[in-house]
């Protein structure tokens, strides 16, 4: 699959534990490690925030959080489709 233009964009997890500036999050049942330290805001165990490359940039609600990481789920599956009508 070649992707032309691509995109980073960050993932909404759900915070788990928080040790300091350092939180374990989890998104759809996988955990790791990441930053607080980019966190405008403090974070707290039930927090949702984007994470992007390791760090949470911004704490957003639990409907916000959802409503994304479905549309991540339909564009992986569509994808995914995609590659298995073509190749």
């Amino acid at each position: 699959m070649e992707f032309g233009n691509v995109m980073c964009i960050a993932i909404p997890s759900r915070i788990v534990d928080v040790n300091g500036l350092i939180a374990t999050v989890d998104v759809s049942g996988a955990r790791r490690e990441i930053s607080l330290l980019l966190l405008p805001e403090p974070a707290e165990k039930g927090d949702y925030v984007l994470v992007h490359a390791g760090f949470a940039i911004q704490k957003v609600d639990e409907g916000a959080a959802a409503e994304t990481l479905n549309l991540l789920s339909e564009i992986v599956a569509s994808l995914e489709a995609e590659e298995e009508t073509s190749g």
